[in-house]
């Protein structure tokens, strides 16, 4: 069994669009690309380096695969070793060409595929930016893990995390710091049906 760990780059209002670079995705005419990058740290890349130090492979959409693409594999080191060597699977409307290796198109009927994908033996599953993609995996209840990385800023709009896909469901804290910028690094993980009750 293998599980989808989301890890978000995440302001104070729940955006989650762009968070590295001006041109990274201007869609909706999003200006305020690379929001995070002047929170960026020791520490933010000691928190990076241990939630990528641990064997994955990648779910993407389609969008942050071609930005991916297009950055990673000119990049050495640690981090940029782990993402080139994953096998990506990328989830599409349709069949393209897909050129950075090893990579697996997943199309047609995406939540029964991505449930088979899970029922198999293999490493996590990382989900990194495709937001879309995130709607889809909250509204078939498929996320195992959610790796937050919370900025002390808010965007106003912008694509979000928790968007059309969400459903009611209880997630459980299993780790939390807080950076010298004031970045609040969280892990959750699933936990069961929503719990209500009374004050009265």
């Amino acid at each position: 069994m293998r599980k989808i760990v989301v890890l978000t780059f995440l302001s104070l209002d729940g955006v989650m669009q762009a968070p590295g670079g001006s041109d990274e995705d201007t869609a909706d005419g999003f200006k305020y690309g690379g929001w995070s990058y002047p929170y960026f740290d020791e520490f933010m890349g000691k928190v990076m380096g241990k939630q990528m130090g641990e064997p994955f492979d990648l779910l993407l959409g389609h969008a942050t695969y071609n930005i991916f693409s297009r950055f990673w594999p000119k990049q050495k080191g640690p981090g940029a070793d782990s993402l080139n060597k994953a096998t990506k699977y990328v989830v599409t409307h349709k069949p393209t060409k897909l050129d950075w290796q090893p990579v697996v198109n997943i199309t047609g009927d995406v939540v029964e595929k991505l449930k088979k994908l899970k029922a198999e033996d293999g490493p996590i599953l990382q989900v990194h930016g495709s937001s879309n993609l995130i709607q889809t995996l909250l509204k078939n209840d498929l996320v195992d893990e959610l790796l937050l990385k919370i900025y002390p800023l808010t965007l106003g709009s912008g694509k979000r995390l928790f968007g059309d896909g969400t459903i009611p469901v209880a997630f459980k804290l299993t780790e939390s710091s807080a950076s010298p910028k004031g970045v609040i690094v969280a892990s959750y993980k699933r936990a069961g049906d929503i719990k209500t009750g009374s004050f009265a």
